[in-house]
């Protein structure tokens, strides 16, 4: 019997990267997006898919509970894909901002996952996989609601993979770098419904940080990854004896997280602060 994993998020970028390669190499994959008209785009690529979204706790139940009845009450695996970018720096942030960044990236996923952890408890096995950001690890300037939600959700999960230890439910981080996705898109567009027109002692900086978000594809920065490369250690994750608690995925990320441990706190803001501006 194929093994059944749920993505979140698989409108495109990581999330569909990873459920047409899991699809070619045998899995049955739950492939789930926001929006119904990316629900059927999935579904025209042969996609088993269904609509949540991970900001809507009626949403999420139903579509793991149409998920249980399809399977028979099973679910192998969850990879916790869906999330996006808030910009700004935190004094230019809404409470509303801030709420909505972490009911995206960390609320959506708690949820999810502690309704799918009584499923894998019951049948005896199990791997949750979160992805979250280098940014969970190192935070960096005018990216505080999304370095805020990202931290919180690698607490989370490590407090999980400590609960989780004496079971067969394993628990995974992927923590990629700069992936060529449509984040950073999609990061302009909440730059521009929150951010843009607005008069703060940053402005100036956002006219710069605007045209980095809005870079055209063949400018891009020669540090991003291919979603194929978080695809690879997803597939670690999924079916290693004993997978990583942590994958850092990409160069940069790897330095950062190696940078992280040995570094002062004052000397790596600084670090922070140069990558930011060049």
């Amino acid at each position: 019997m194929s093994q059944s994993i749920l993505i979140t998020g698989c409108s495109s970028g990581i999330g569909l990267c990873a459920a047409e390669t899991l699809l070619k190499k045998g899995y049955r994959v739950f492939a789930t997006a926001r929006k119904e008209s990316d629900v059927e785009k999935l579904r025209e690529l042969g996609l088993e898919s269904l609509q949540l979204d991970v900001n809507d706790s009626t949403s999420i139940r139903n579509a793991l509970a149409t998920i249980l009845e399809k399977t028979g009450g099973t679910l192998d695996a969850v990879f916790n894909n869906a999330g996006y970018v808030q910009p700004g720096a935190i004094e230019d942030l809404s409470r509303d901002d801030i709420r909505a960044q972490f009911e995206t990236n960390v609320f959506g996923v708690m949820e999810l996952t502690t309704l799918i952890i009584p499923i894998m408890r019951k049948q005896g096995h199990g791997r949750i996989i979160q992805n979250t950001s280098i940014l969970g690890v190192v935070a960096m300037p005018y990216r505080g609601a999304y370095n805020a939600s990202k931290f919180a959700l690698e607490g989370f999960t490590n407090t999980l993979r400590q609960e989780l230890k004496n079971t067969n439910i394993h628990v995974s981080i992927i923590a990629p770098g700069p992936i060529e996705t449509k984040l950073q898109d999609n990061a302009h567009q909440h730059y521009v419904e929150t951010l843009k027109g607005k008069q703060t002692i940053h402005t100036e900086l956002y006219k710069e940080m605007e045209k980095f978000l809005i870079l055209p594809p063949d400018k891009k920065h020669f540090i991003t990854s291919e979603p194929d490369a978080v695809v690879k250690k997803l597939i670690h994750a999924l079916e290693s004896p004993n997978p990583s608690a942590h994958y850092f995925i990409g160069w940069a990320a790897q330095i950062f997280a190696f940078l992280r441990r040995i570094l002062p706190d004052k000397l790596m803001d600084s670090i922070a602060i140069r990558s930011v501006r060049t």
